[in-house]
């Protein structure tokens, strides 16, 4: 007779990662052995440092939050369908975090003990489990550390055979090798050094390498006046040489210079000083071969002479955000690492349209990032949102002052349009007279906006109040924002205008919860997760987040998680605002690289019952948020 729970268990479980890898036969097999565990919301599954289970998990219903429990702090949010506690089957440590119930839950607990085998005998099971471990340790990004986790002999051959991770991918390494005789002097040795352009020189005795020469040995050693320049190469080269096989990956190379702490690898026949040399590898080769790491791509944009020169740069970035996502990083960590790629592309910009000025800048002056670029969630290539705001001028040199800034604001406006960024079909952009403002004309323009609060007028404010300072002068900035605080205290009435606006945006869902779609247009059936999730979550907490006077904070999942600790008695909603909005920017960027745009408009019918489900899940905090603001600002005869 058929266990029909194993078979119901056996059925969930076949359509969520890594057991949709496991033929059926074993997979029944495996459901046979999992129990079923409900627990009621807070219950505590595994405190931090408790010793591990002999189980892992799967939510099979409810969510899961997984928090560090001295900052009491969400770090993931697992619902169903999501693993969790890996750390018994990857790592014999105890937990270094708790898993608590978010909410009344049902999860299978998976014997470690019964499902190691498949994972060590399946690539794809290993290297899912490994991915999902390591986008909860200290450095996700990196797969360096993926052959460590488990151990196993068996798991680490399937890793390095494996053209899954890049980092495990073969190392390049430059064939010109540049030697010289052990009785060359240093002075030749740095003759040959420049004249081929190399940073390093192999010291050769009967073509096998004995000792190696570098930059640094020549800084350190001669130009420090401890040597002269007719010592010979044998005196103060490096020795052995540290040799290596050619066949070597990205992530051995890493290792072997971390470990000696060397800036180059000599590369021999069979790995040893007794072949002769084939190849040298140096830090900067491993950098190039890695490059997507962000560090490389920071270096990339700071050596770029013309704007042009940033477009590839900027598709790498866009690449390494599908990396990100593919292996499953937290959205914290994606956001706050593309954003910074994003401002140090527009700063790259800003520097290079500054040259091309006749003359630097009559007075200091700040870039301003407005809108989602402002709020550092602009993942995809969207279109501009900016201003320039510069010190005040006397009445004399007003005009040539603004026009100054203009002429600057267009060549950087045109500068981000030639590397993807689409001009705002708005004109909301520094280039236009009313985005390029001194201090005193901005707080007028900011002035007017609150004491006259029209629908135009809190819309603007909406995108300007979302602000931060990519390049420039950051005490204008802070000037400006406490003059915003200053005039909202004294005009209370503009909370009611700016919740008033916070509530028009569409409700995502209907009545039984369907999904409430555009009913014509381009977009006819599609979902707008922008206007109908994001935004309200977006607007909700600027509002909240002014109404306690808070500057420098303009991320929306930063904002929420500061309210969090501002309001203790609404802790609960505002952090899973947090993850809820973490969780739709993650699905939206997903759904803009998979189709090539925004990923504003979502066609539903592409997607699975389980992102249905996901999204839905995050549209109850969506109700109870607008709730919260529109009693609490006592806003319901307006709207």
């Amino acid at each position: 007779m058929k266990n029909t729970i194993s078979q119901r268990v056996a059925d969930f479980l076949k359509n969520y990662p890594p057991f949709n890898f496991l033929h059926q036969k074993d997979l029944e097999k495996l459901s046979e052995q999992i129990s079923i565990i409900y627990k009621e919301k807070d219950a505590v599954i595994f405190a931090e440092n408790d010793k591990t289970h002999d189980s892992f998990y799967v939510v099979h219903k409810g969510a899961v939050a997984l928090k560090k429990s001295t900052k009491n702090t969400v770090l993931d949010m697992c619902d169903e369908g999501d693993i969790f506690g890996l750390r018994p089957l990857l790592a014999q440590e105890n937990y270094i975090m708790e898993a608590v119930a978010h909410e009344e839950s049902i999860l299978y607990a998976i014997p470690i003990a019964v499902f190691k085998p498949y994972a060590l005998e399946n690539r794809n099971i290993g290297n899912f489990l490994i991915e999902s471990y390591a986008s909860n340790t200290r450095n996700p990004y990196s797969d360096i550390h993926k052959d460590k986790l488990y151990g196993d002999d068996i798991l680490d051959e399937n890793l390095h055979s494996s053209n899954h991770s890049f980092d495990l991918a073969p190392i390049k390494y430059s064939k010109k090798i540049v030697t010289c005789s052990p009785s060359t002097t240093v002075k030749d040795v740095a003759k040959i050094m420049s004249k081929k352009k190399v940073g390093a020189i192999l010291i050769v005795d009967e073509m096998l390498p004995i000792g190696i020469l570098t930059d640094k040995d020549l800084r350190n050693k001669i130009v420090s006046g401890d040597f002269p320049i007719t010592t010979t190469a044998e005196t103060i080269m490096t020795k052995p040489v540290i040799t290596y096989p050619k066949k070597m990956t990205v992530t051995e190379a890493q290792m072997a210079m971390m470990k000696s702490d060397i800036s180059h690898l000599c590369l021999t026949k069979d790995g040893t000083v007794n072949t002769k040399a084939v190849g040298i590898l140096s830090k900067h080769d491993v950098m190039v071969a890695l490059g997507n790491n962000p560090a490389v791509l920071i270096k990339a944009l700071k050596r770029t002479k013309k704007i042009k020169e940033i477009k590839p740069i900027r598709n790498q970035i866009m690449q390494l955000l599908q990396g990100y996502l593919d292996q499953n990083i937290p959205m914290t960590l994606i956001t706050k690492i593309i954003t910074e790629l994003n401002e140090a592309c527009t700063t790259r910009v800003i520097e290079i349209c500054l040259e091309k000025m006749s003359s630097p800048p009559p007075v200091k002056f700040a870039w301003l990032a407005l809108g989602s670029q402002g709020r550092g969630e602009q993942m995809l290539h969207t279109d501009q949102d900016n201003a320039i705001v510069y010190e005040n001028v006397n009445e004399v040199f007003r005009d040539e002052t603004k026009i100054y800034f203009l002429k600057l604001a267009g060549h950087v406006n045109k500068g981000l349009y030639d590397i993807g960024y689409d001009y705002c079909p708005a004109e909301m952009m520094a280039s236009s007279p009313k985005w390029c403002l001194s201090l005193d004309e901005w707080k007028e323009q900011v002035k007017y906006w609150i004491t006259n609060p029209g629908k135009n007028e809190v819309l603007l404010s909406f995108i300007f109040f979302d602000y931060s300072s990519t390049y420039g002068d950051t005490e204008i900035v802070s000037n400006l924002s406490d003059y915003i605080f200053e005039t909202i205290k004294v005009n209370p009435i503009f909370y009611m205008h700016l919740v008033s606006g916070a509530l028009q945006s569409p409700s995502p869902t209907g009545f039984f919860r369907q999904f409430l779609v555009e009913q014509d247009g381009a977009n006819k059936d599609n979902f707008d997760i922008k206007r109908r999730a994001l935004m309200p979550l977006t607007d909700a907490a600027r509002v909240l987040i002014l109404s306690h006077s808070i500057k420098g904070i303009s991320n929306t999942a930063e904002r929420f998680e500061k309210l969090a600790e501002l309001e203790p008695n609404n802790r609960e909603l505002y952090l899973s605002c947090s993850y809820s909005f973490k969780a739709l920017l993650k699905f939206r960027t997903k759904q803009g690289l998979l189709h090539h745009d925004s990923g504003q408009f979502i066609e539903l019918e592409s997607l699975t019952k389980m992102e249905k489900i996901k999204l839905k899940r995050t549209f109850k905090t969506i109700k109870e948020l607008q709730e919260l603001i529109s009693v609490r600002f006592n806003i319901s005869n307006l709207v």
